[in-house]
């Protein structure tokens, strides 16, 4: 008994007992799949998606992301594949820009600019060592705390109940959210064990619930879905545009850095060491294939999930066959129509309560990587300006309505894309030995 239970905590080793290693599977996939499913739901509806084509979407990414998993987790050859004990899933990074996208320019576009992203991943793969220097923490931190602060409004346009929504801005779906949010926020601070790891998903099912008796749920799509059916390739079309592939690009790079974080704290935390050269290569090179591959069957893009990142350092259990695990049940929920249209009934507001923490955690991991440097002069000016110019822009786009379109897109729609362009020139150029000048 004790044997089977030490190869879970073997990397390479062989499966151990389903009675050790299910449950370790599930823990997984109870902490990525609500935030593997969310964005094509917010995406679906930002494209004015159909019910049977937002089915379609969530679908593809559980599938892709899936597949993206079982490719880091085994690898093809050395150079494609990190052969670590990470989780794939859909990323909540991209958001923003898919929304710009998706509303302005359709969801073609998306792949399109997904292809030539998982492009600019592998490039940065090959050279990850060289390329490393220009992404330091502090640099990351601010990307990341950026992207959270960016995903603010649209937690709360869903905890209102979504815009277009004929009950926007109701009691109702303010009582829903709110309710969720609390329900959330009381199983991270207070429950143990699955209950604390599985509050996002708690928390979704209570507000769904209580959803019903306000008459909010409609199951007519689930009824109408099929049982099986496996994806199509470019269900929704792929169409490349210059603002879309340039704005993808940076977010790519900036992904592409903080998947090189998540693989050293994984080695970091689960396995006592510092990643390899060839792990840090193949990850980063699987994640921008498995990307392109992503964008071929229709799944939104995806990245290293940092709270599966978070169970491994905890729990020790590294064996990269219960992580496969999840990942094949990640691939059964994608295959079953139902499973996806049963998502797509979840309320906008429901959605709202339980997202607008992951989007806080996001801004406060940025905080964290920045907080791990010096607060100097230098420094705070860095992180201030980046995400002061960033999110100004983006707040008030109509400020770029005098320049050619694709600017618009590329600078406005997402906060992303200006800080990070500001927060990379500024420490290239921003002497070091000016860290100790005085504020004020």
């Amino acid at each position: 008994m004790e044997e089977g239970r030490n190869l879970l905590f073997e990397s390479g080793g062989k499966l151990p007992p389903l009675k050790y290693s299910l449950p370790m599977a599930t823990q997984h996939l109870v902490a990525m799949i609500v935030g593997c499913v969310t964005p094509a739901i917010i995406i679906s509806s930002a494209a004015g998606l159909s019910s049977q084509m937002q089915i379609i979407l969530i679908q593809s990414s559980l599938v892709c992301a899936a597949a993206s998993t079982l490719l880091q987790l085994f690898g093809i050859t050395r150079l494609c594949g990190a052969r670590l004990p990470v989780i794939m899933g859909v990323s909540f990074a991209y958001l923003a820009t898919m929304q710009g996208i998706a509303s302005t320019s359709g969801i073609a576009e998306i792949f399109g600019a997904q292809i030539i992203g998982g492009a600019i991943a592998i490039i940065i793969g090959i050279f990850a060592k060289q390329l490393r220097k220009l992404f330091p923490p502090l640099i990351t931190g601010t990307v990341v705390f950026t992207i959270g602060l960016s995903l603010y409004p649209t937690a709360i346009s869903y905890m209102a109940g979504g815009s277009g929504n004929a009950s926007f801005g109701s009691w109702q779906n303010w009582l829903i959210s709110i309710f969720t949010l609390i329900v959330v926020t009381l199983l991270n601070h207070f429950g143990k064990g699955m209950l604390k790891l599985a509050s996002i998903l708690l928390g979704i099912a209570a507000g769904y619930i209580l959803s019903v008796f306000f008459g909010m749920v409609d199951l007519s799509a689930v009824k109408e879905a099929g049982l099986f059916s496996v994806p199509k390739i470019a269900p929704f079309g792929i169409r490349f545009e210059f603002s879309s592939a340039l704005a993808f690009s940076l977010l790519f790079a900036i992904n592409a850095v903080q998947a090189i974080g998540d693989m050293s704290a994984t080695t970091i935390g689960g396995l006592g060491r510092e990643p390899d050269g060839d792990e840090l290569r193949g990850g980063i090179i699987g994640f921008g294939a498995s990307n392109i591959l992503s964008a071929l069957f229709g799944g939104l893009p995806n990245a290293t999930y940092s709270q599966n990142v978070g169970i491994v350092s905890s729990t020790k259990v590294v064996n990269r066959k219960v992580m496969a695990i999840t990942a094949l049940m990640l691939l059964a929920a994608g295959l079953v129509p139902k499973f996806s249209a049963l998502l797509t009934t979840i309320p906008q507001c429901v959605l709202g309560g339980a997202t607008v923490s992951v989007f806080a955690s996001i801004a406060m991991t940025g905080m964290k990587l920045v907080a791990m440097q010096p607060m100097s002069y230098r420094n705070t000016s860095i992180v201030g300006l980046s995400a002061a110019l960033g999110m100004g822009v983006s707040m008030v786009s109509e400020s770029l309505a005098q320049f050619p379109e694709w600017v618009s897109l590329v600078f406005a729609s997402s906060p992303v894309v200006i800080s990070a362009i500001v927060a990379i020139i500024l420490n290239i150029i921003l002497p070091k030995e000016n860290q100790n000048h005085p504020e004020g």
